[in-house]
């Protein structure tokens, strides 16, 4: 059974005749007689009870026109969701972000709301180690992951797509000993307490590794996922932070001091991701060709 023949039966029915339903689906007569037996036949059933040129339904007749309309609705409902979908007046984006790529992304989210209004943009927050692992499961579909020596191996497996590159910095409470400088070499935080990020942040192996490079371990005062506290804590003296050029200018001036890592010098390489050769979606196609073209 088949949905043709189920919309030639429900069109038999409606019109009263089958010379008048096959006017009505562009067909000839013998087609629409030739479904309905094929349907008959499938079914190993009687539909219609022929009398010369008319018929009356069979039980199991009715019971196939019921589930038949049903049928034929539900379908006609798929295809108008499908199209919505394709059109993107409706469906979701599931985008995994960082609080770090808030500043980057927010320009794009609303330039992808006033484009696609009806699309919901369901933002999941978290380390881009967490965010990694739900791209890996397909909990996410697209979401932001940092480039750095220690998850190279990583993108054999995701595309990408740069979104922004900024130095990293030291940031260091406004009295300390680097006030006024304009870069710090790493190694001259060896005995500094440092003021690390949560467990799923990719930071956190990043600073490390260029630590261990520069020939110390760093000490670890705090942790906080949340750059503005981590910030907080930095001012109030509890120690220093390594953190993106582009978050540190949003700060008071006056409160930081602020210089640039050199020896080793590092960027924070923030891109947006997908799993390579997966199925994305209308609305994260739509975010991709957006974030291609701004």
């Amino acid at each position: 059974m088949d949905l043709r023949s189920l919309r030639y039966f429900v069109a038999v029915v409606d019109h009263q005749g089958f010379s008048r339903a096959a006017e009505q689906l562009h067909v000839t007569q013998p087609t629409v007689s030739k479904m309905i037996a094929q349907l008959e036949q499938s079914l190993d059933l009687v539909l219609l009870e022929r009398i010369g040129k008319r018929f009356t339904l069979t039980d199991a007749g009715q019971v196939v026109l019921a589930r038949g309309r049903a049928l034929l609705a539900m379908h006609a409902e798929l295809n108008v969701e499908l199209a919505d979908l394709q059109q993107l007046r409706r469906g979701e984006l599931r985008l995994g972000v960082t609080q770090q790529a808030h500043q980057p992304l927010a320009p794009l989210l609303a330039a992808y709301h006033r484009q696609y209004p009806d699309v919901e943009l369901k933002l999941f927050e978290d380390g881009t180690q967490a965010i990694e692992a739900n791209l890996r499961n397909g909990t996410l579909e697209m979401g932001s992951l940092l480039d750095y020596a220690g998850n190279a191996h990583i993108w054999t497996e995701f595309d990408s797509l740069p979104l922004v590159t900024s130095p990293l910095c030291v940031l260091a409470p406004l009295a300390s000993a680097w006030r006024g400088r304009p870069t710090v070499a790493l190694r001259e935080l060896a005995d500094s307490p440092f003021i690390f990020y949560g467990a799923s942040f990719a930071l956190n192996d990043i600073v490390t590794d260029a630590c261990a490079a520069a020939g110390f371990q760093p000490r670890i005062s705090g942790r906080s996922g949340q750059w503005d506290f981590v910030a907080s804590l930095v001012r109030l003296g509890v120690g220093v932070a390594i953190l993106p050029r582009l978050f540190c200018d949003t700060l008071p001036q006056g409160q930081f001091s602020i210089a640039t890592l050199t020896e080793p010098a590092l960027d924070w390489k923030l891109r947006l991701a997908w799993r390579r050769n997966s199925h994305l979606s209308f609305a994260a196609r739509a975010w991709l060709n957006l974030a291609r073209t701004t």
